[in-house]
C-alpha cells in the first residue's frame, strides 16, 4: 500500500518529535534509529514548528541536543499508542 507524501511527511515529523521527546535527541542518534539521511532529519526537525511543535536546541554545538517543551495541539500519547502503525507507513511510503 502506498501513502501520500502529505501523510508520510506528517508521520515523519511526529516520529522524529517522539524520538526527541524520548531521549533520541541528536541528529546522529535519529539517523541511526531511523536510517534517514542527515538532511532529511535536519529538515524535518526544522519543520516541526509548522505543526506548532516547539523544538529547541540546548547545549553547545558539538554536544547539544534537541528538546520538545511543547507539543502544541498534537497528542503525544497517540503517537506512542500508534507507533507501530506510524513506522509501518514510513517504511512502505517513504
Amino acid at each position: 500500500m502506498t501513502h501520500s507524501k502529505t501523510k508520510t511527511s506528517y508521520y515523519r515529523r511526529l516520529y522524529i518529535a517522539y524520538l526527541i521527546d524520548t531521549g533520541i535527541s541528536t541528529v546522529p542518534q535519529i539517523m541511526s534509529e531511523t536510517a534517514m539521511p542527515r538532511r532529511t532529519v535536519q529538515d524535518t526537525i526544522k519543520s516541526l514548528s509548522e505543526l506548532d511543535i516547539i523544538c529547541n536546541f540546548v547545549g553547545a554545538t558539538k554536544d547539544g541536543s534537541y528538546v520538545i517543551p511543547d507539543w502544541g495541539a498534537i497528542n503525544r500519547k497517540w503517537i506512542k499508542t500508534n507507533l507501530q502503525h506510524v513506522n509501518g507507513v514510513l517504511k512502505c511510503g517513504c
